[in-house]
């Protein structure tokens, strides 16, 4: 390489070399770049500590290139608060699914945003349960089919409710410092999602900060990826709009 030149784009020290499970166009490899890639540049390797969830990202202690821990389904930001609060000097994050977040882990996260733990949440919302066998998950659609609403999500008399919006759930609380929702299907929404990701890990020390991405699952979906990014764009986004719903910095 000659002076002139630079590298602009390489891969992640963030991410190990190890081939990933995911299913081909599943976006958790897109949410995990993007994670490696605010821990390179801020330089905090070293000093970063991940949480892995139970569910199609429970591999994730496997991709990430820093210290990582294994928490049970739905703990993994009580997980986090231990290691935070022992080690305030560290960088903490869970990276957690909508099953392991908004289902059994609902208690834990509302909790932890409410005492405003200084921790980071990556939050991956496919609306879908995709590693149990696509059942309905906390976020699923109304009239979104499953294996558990074959005939689409019905939210009167079948009593299965209305998707769980966390962004804005978590933001009812006085405490947490930062959340956002973002998107991961297109050029120009990955670019933004990394924004939101970075100022989430330097927002950390100060508080509590929440990233939920809209991603999709082909698999569970029934979708070539194509057409899953084309459905998540119609469909989830008006329902899990896109945007910043608290910045305490910016006053929001």
């Amino acid at each position: 390489m000659s002076a002139e030149e630079k590298i602009v784009f390489s891969y992640p020290t963030g991410l190990t070399t190890k081939n990933t499970h995911y299913c081909p166009g599943c976006l958790h490899g897109v949410a995990h770049r993007l994670v490696a890639e605010t821990i390179d540049e801020l330089g905090i390797r070293e000093k970063t500590v991940g949480m892995a969830p139970v569910g199609c990202s429970v591999l994730a202690y496997e991709y990430f290139g820093c210290d990582m821990v294994q928490a049970s389904h739905g703990r993994a930001p009580a997980v986090a608060t231990g290691v935070k609060r022992a080690r305030p000097d560290l960088y903490v994050f869970s990276y957690q699914g909508d099953g392991d977040l908004a289902s059994i882990g609902l208690a834990e996260i509302i909790h932890a945003a409410n005492r405003g733990e200084k921790i980071t949440v990556i939050f991956y919302n496919n609306a879908i349960y995709g590693m149990t066998g696509g059942q309905m998950a906390p976020t699923t659609l109304v009239g979104m089919k499953t294996t558990t609403t074959p005939t689409g999500r019905d939210p009167g008399e079948r009593g299965a409710g209305n998707p769980i919006r966390m962004a804005e759930l978590l933001a009812t609380l006085f405490t947490p410092v930062y959340i956002t929702r973002q998107s991961l299907l297109t050029p120009q929404d990955i670019l933004k999602a990394k924004r939101a990701i970075k100022r989430a890990f330097q927002l950390q020390n100060t508080g509590f900060t929440f990233v939920e991405l809209v991603g999709t699952c082909p698999t569970g979906w029934g979708m070539t990826p194509s057409e899953s990014n084309d459905w998540a764009g119609e469909k989830m986004v008006p329902v899990f709009p896109i945007g910043v719903f608290r910045d305490t910095e910016k006053g929001i």
